[in-house]
């Protein structure tokens, strides 16, 4: 979040206190250097796992009261800022039968099926408070760039809605991106935890896998948006006094391109393997056109179900591919084409 503005005279005080106060811990991620790549994720998640867990709504500490202390509005106090639109709300009235406002789990908690469970469901680093509306309107769907603007019953929105994507605000890109890197940071299957994973296109989650899309525009977001005061005294308030964890990528933000650079240029060099697949929805085949260049050269073909479930797996070194789905059943796909370290992924549909 960057152009979050203070109004009083005494704004350039608060804003060094912001910085001042904003210091990680000494030794927090020792055993982390010039450690990359899953090694360096590996180190993370064995620092910030195991933190102090909070129910979602009690009679005692919960989320509610959390998110009033670190989305506090530091103009107004009685106030929290909404995430996607910036709007605030009355901190007291919580979710007030839609009068007030609700709790949105920027990784959506369908992806991965974890609810509201303490832990992943109730994670504060991945919490945000968000108009009531406006939340339901992101729904479950992946982060992406793309979209018309999202006009809510409330007011227009800086965000862009398709039918399987959110792209919030450009104030806040990075601050999703973080919170996105986190959850599959701190979450790796271990003692009933689910095991996020970040992946590199939408429609990510059929029947509640734990997977959140998409890598590409999440990590671009982290690059644009850069790591801001705000996110840095939330960070703060979550450690010393509630979860006793923190986000790395908020500390070191270099932590992210040592762990997923490598992952995103890989996939751009993807987009040099050119390919044209056709028609779309499918019905009897499908055929897959290569760029003249790899012509000759084997290419692997790979198509997945919702499921996630492998359902064509072939090899061909042809320039044009004729691929028989009349024994597919009806439904989405991902159709997957490798050549080397390149990989092109299609989102297909299937209607015989």
């Amino acid at each position: 979040m960057k152009n979050l503005l203070f109004v009083f005279v005494t704004t350039s005080l608060f804003i060094f206190k912001l910085n001042i106060s904003a210091q990680v811990p000494s030794g927090y991620y020792n055993g982390t250097e010039n450690l990359t790549g899953d090694e360096l994720k590996t180190a993370l998640y064995n620092i910030i796992k195991g933190h102090t867990t909070f129910p979602y709504t009690a009679s005692t500490t919960d989320v509610w009261d959390i998110l009033k202390k670190t989305d506090r509005d530091t103009v107004d106090t009685t106030k929290v800022i909404l995430l996607y639109t910036g709007w605030t709300r009355d901190a007291a009235k919580e979710y007030d039968n839609e009068a007030g406002w609700n709790r949105e789990h920027v990784w959506a908690k369908s992806h991965g099926d974890f609810g509201t469970f303490e832990g992943p469901g109730t994670d504060v680093h991945a919490l945000r408070p968000c108009d009531v509306s406006v939340n339901t309107a992101r729904w479950n769907y992946d982060f992406a760039e793309g979209g018309e603007i999202y006009v809510d019953p409330d007011g227009t929105t800086e965000c862009r809605r398709t039918s399987n994507s959110w792209e919030p605000r450009d104030e806040v890109k990075g601050d999703v991106a973080r919170m996105i890197f986190y959850m599959a940071t701190r979450y790796e299957g271990e003692n009933g935890e689910p095991d996020l994973e970040i992946v590199d296109y939408v429609n990510s989650s059929p029947n509640y896998q734990p997977l959140h899309g998409k890598l590409s525009d999440l990590y671009k977001w982290h690059l644009q948006d850069t790591v801001s005061d705000w996110e840095r005294r939330r960070n703060d308030i979550i450690y010393y006094d509630f979860q006793g964890n923190r986000n790395p990528y908020i500390d070191h933000p270099e932590f992210v391109d040592k762990i997923w650079g490598n992952l995103v240029a890989n996939q751009k060099i993807s987009s040099r393997l050119k390919t044209s697949v056709y028609p779309n929805p499918f019905k009897s085949f499908i055929k897959i056109e290569i760029d003249n260049q790899y012509t000759g050269k084997e290419i692997i073909v790979n198509l997945y179900n919702i499921n996630g479930k492998k359902v064509i797996n072939l090899k061909s070194t042809a320039a044009i591919i004729e691929i028989p789905l009349e024994f597919i059943e009806n439904g989405a796909y991902i159709l997957e084409i490798v050549y080397d370290k390149n990989i092109v992924q299609h989102e297909l549909v299937v209607k015989n």
